[in-house]
């Protein structure tokens, strides 16, 4: 399938935020550059609603001032980007937009699909950076389950934690959790 669109010149924020809704296909804008993405797969839709429940029932329990999101515009610096999730600072979804600017994120989770393996691994993580986003997660599925946990250090990622499947790991910030990555995607 193509898709075609009558833009000239650079792509900003607000030509993306006018595109018509489209669930087939997410649009981000990284610099001046739209670029599309397929929608996830059911392995990953799976693991993004559970990871969601787990985060959710974490910030609850811990009587946080935050909100779980999946697949929410995030406004940043450098453009917009679609995190799988994002936890955000309650206040920040006060009113009911399309997108949420970076600076009410606290922690932006990346799930990698085979279409978005560099844009996760390696562009986003630098975009999330430049944003002072504090917290980034990246859920690996292949070759095993394994969730990447990093905490901004300096204006860079630094790596905390892996959790590997088949253990519970504890994480504390920024919020009370215990995830064991094998129970995300399984069936």
């Amino acid at each position: 399938m193509s898709v075609a669109f009558d833009h000239t010149g650079p792509w900003t924020v607000a030509d993306v935020l006018a595109l018509p809704e489209d669930r087939t296909t997410r649009y981000e804008l990284l610099g001046e550059s739209l670029v599309m993405s397929p929608a996830p797969g059911i392995r990953h839709q799976r693991a993004s609603l559970r990871l969601a429940m787990i985060l959710h029932a974490a910030v609850q329990a811990a009587k946080a001032p935050a909100e779980v999101l999946e697949a929410i515009n995030v406004i940043l610096p450098s453009g917009l980007v679609v995190p799988d999730l994002v936890v955000t600072d309650a206040g920040a979804t006060a009113e009911d937009g399309v997108s949420l600017d970076a600076e009410g994120v606290q922690l932006v989770i990346e799930l990698v699909s085979p279409g978005n393996r560099t844009v996760d691994r390696k562009f986003k993580p630098m975009l999330y950076a430049e944003a002072a986003i504090p917290h980034f997660w990246r859920l690996e599925f292949d070759p095993a389950p394994m969730l990447v946990v990093y905490e901004l250090e300096g204006g860079r990622y630094v790596e905390r934690t892996t959790a590997l499947a088949g253990a519970t790991t504890h994480l504390s910030t920024p919020f009370p959790v215990a995830i064991d990555p094998a129970e995300l995607s399984r069936q």
